[in-house]
């Protein structure tokens, strides 16, 4: 969890910034893959990170580290970014990268609402997720963090291949496992589903059922939690034959397993209680 100091931080940069994003348009590509770009250079870089969030230098010396590295290349919106994120305090040294992550993730959205394509990313995204899910080895191989960064992207290129997902779909997703950040893969998919789903003002929601829903199944679900969140609700629908019947609906962090399989879970160990 990140602390109150670079809770406040982030989203400070991110309210300020979010205005400049939105004009960029289709040129906000270039300002999110810029701020990855950077986010993976911190990661690689412990002695900048902890350079750049060090609170006995002054804003000016650290944004002079900033121009440093990046030269005359970067976006001037990059520039702006990077310097207003290295005058903020943080709570933690690597507060700071994941708040120009999120930032990456802000610009990209904003990309993609130039294209018109923002829900469509969003579920693909969920649809990634939830073919995954039933692969546990190639979720674990894809989440490993002593393999290889290139193996793990061609092995998620190799399944990607015959999806015809937009590139920018791709390109999120291989950013995910390229770089764990010290997440699992699904939970990274996961997350950026959620964060494209607030940026339309929208609520995702994963439904599990045993077999496919009917269409007026869907849409019944899609009202009751309309009303319930007071928000458009966009359903994803998994279909993981392990669960027996019912139904499994998670939205964000909140999760309700009606499921045949977790209810037979709870007697088995009720049983084994009692016995």
């Amino acid at each position: 969890m990140r602390g109150e100091t670079s809770l406040a931080s982030d989203k400070e940069t991110r309210d300020k910034y979010a205005p400049r994003l939105k004009s960029k348009g289709e040129d906000a590509l270039r300002v999110a893959t810029e701020l990855y770009a950077f986010v993976n250079l911190l990661d690689a870089n412990k002695t900048l990170e902890r350079a750049l969030t060090d609170p006995s230098r002054s804003a000016a010396d650290k944004q002079q580290v900033i121009d440093l590295i990046l030269g005359q290349e970067a976006d001037p919106l990059t520039v702006d970014i990077l310097h207003d994120l290295v005058a903020h305090q943080w709570s933690r040294i690597a507060h700071i990268a994941n708040a120009a992550e999120d930032l990456s993730v802000d610009a990209t959205a904003y990309y993609a609402d130039a294209l018109g394509i923002t829900n469509q990313v969003a579920g693909e995204l969920a649809e990634i997720h939830s073919a995954l899910l039933g692969m546990p080895l190639v979720l674990f191989r894809l989440s490993d963090e002593y393999g290889r960064p290139e193996a793990r992207v061609n092995l998620l290129k190799s399944l990607l291949d015959e999806q015809d997902m937009h590139p920018v779909t791709e390109q999120l997703a291989l950013n995910a496992t390229q770089d764990l950040r010290g997440r699992r893969f699904p939970d990274t998919v996961m997350w950026l589903v959620d964060r494209f789903s607030e940026h339309m003002d929208q609520v995702m929601v994963t439904v599990t059922t045993a077999v496919p829903m009917s269409d007026e199944q869907s849409s019944r679900i899609q009202d009751v939690y309309g009303r319930k969140l007071g928000k458009p609700v966009h359903i994803n629908s998994v279909v993981d034959p392990s669960v027996l019947g019912g139904m499994k609906v998670q939205y964000g962090s909140v999760s309700t397993d009606g499921t045949v399989a977790t209810q037979l879970k709870h007697l088995r160990r009720r049983m084994t209680t009692a016995g």
